[in-house]
């Protein structure tokens, strides 16, 4: 096979800059293999980068930090990995471990090099993460960006122990990622949600305590009651603007709040008095590492955890599932099948 479909993207165009294209099927260099891509799947970050919101990026992206599939071939070098080894590629291919740096994170698939949405994709392979046995090609590719940021964010940032209180806004990815990861580590679940479908769906998760944010807009009241005013632990902050300062009254005097999107992005700013006044530990974070990645995984492996999916879309609508992300109309993950 000399060549490949793939989608291709130009930024600032949005869901009309999206087409299906023939390109050369890549060929691995040194220290890189080959993968052939079964599956991909959407964050909302893939819309920042259609509307040209992410920094400096090509004319012609191939988009999706997030995808699965087998490696194809290996390049000189390889070691550790096999063809056929079921694999994913990580959003950040340069950041290995330790704390980000401005230099581990120059590069990110699907934005400033091209993504997981195509037939084949070329990866460092260090950043080609074998994925857990139990979980299909379509499970699997959900979980470089928004699996790996609610598992930084829970166990890494916040440091979640058994018994504590962890507020969740929302039913996207990272939320019920961290549903999940927070009902493995035995807390106790707190989550928003405006849909009462959504949170039925929520509730046979396993979450505790369901609030509907439509019909009580101050549900920051909510969350103190149902803490007997002391607060949460960790709040997994999804929002932004939108949301942020409800986060802070939320949480406990020392607690954490992670700080990971803006998806709610009408809002007010945040009162520095509340980030003083309760001593918050607000952090930013953006997905997580290699090596988190492959601790994740272990995780999965031992519980046999698998990822929700609200929608699987073929390749060649792809516009459709940009505009079912872009409308948040969906739960969990979003997934585009591979041809």
């Amino acid at each position: 096979m000399t060549n490949m479909k793939a989608v291709e993207l130009r930024p600032a165009h949005g869901g009309g800059g999206l087409s299906i294209a023939s390109r050369p099927v890549p060929k691995p260099g040194r220290g890189e293999v080959l993968v052939r891509v079964r599956a991909a799947s959407l964050n909302f970050r893939d819309l920042l980068v259609a509307d040209h919101m992410y920094g400096a990026l090509p004319e012609t992206v191939v988009p999706l930090s997030d995808g699965a599939g087998e490696i194809a071939a290996l390049g000189e070098g390889v070691s550790g990995l096999v063809p056929g080894q079921r694999v994913a590629g990580a959003f950040y291919p340069d950041w290995i471990t330790g704390p980000i740096t401005a230099a581990a994170r120059t590069r990110s698939l699907g934005a400033n090099m091209d993504g997981m949405l195509a037939q084949y994709a070329l990866l460092p392979a260090h950043a080609a993460i074998p994925v857990p046995d139990h979980l299909s090609d379509e499970e699997a590719a959900t979980l470089p960006c928004a699996g790996l940021t609610a598992w930084n964010a829970l166990f890494n940032v916040a440091a979640l122990q058994p018994g504590q209180d962890v507020l969740l806004i929302g039913s996207g990815g990272v939320s019920v990622f961290a549903l999940q990861f927070a009902r493995m580590a035995g807390a106790r679940i707190i989550i928003l949600s405006g849909s009462a479908e959504k949170r039925a769906r929520l509730a046979e998760m396993g979450a505790h305590h369901l609030i509907d944010y439509k019909a009580s807009p101050d549900w920051h009241k909510d969350v103190m009651q149902l803490t007997d005013g002391r607060g949460v632990d960790v709040v997994v902050e999804v929002g932004g603007p939108g949301t942020l300062e409800k986060s802070m009254q939320s949480v406990r005097v020392g607690g954490t709040i992670v700080a990971i999107g803006f998806v709610a992005q009408e809002g007010a700013g945040v009162a520095p008095r509340l980030v003083i006044g309760k001593s918050v530990n607000l952090q930013g974070i953006t997905v997580g590492n290699c090596a988190q990645f492959h601790e994740m995984n272990r995780a999965l492996s031992l519980h046999e955890l698998k990822p929700a999916i609200g929608h699987v879309f073929a390749m060649d609508d792809v516009k459709d599932a940009y505009a079912l992300q872009r409308r948040a109309g969906h739960f969990g993950k979003i997934v585009i099948k591979v041809d």
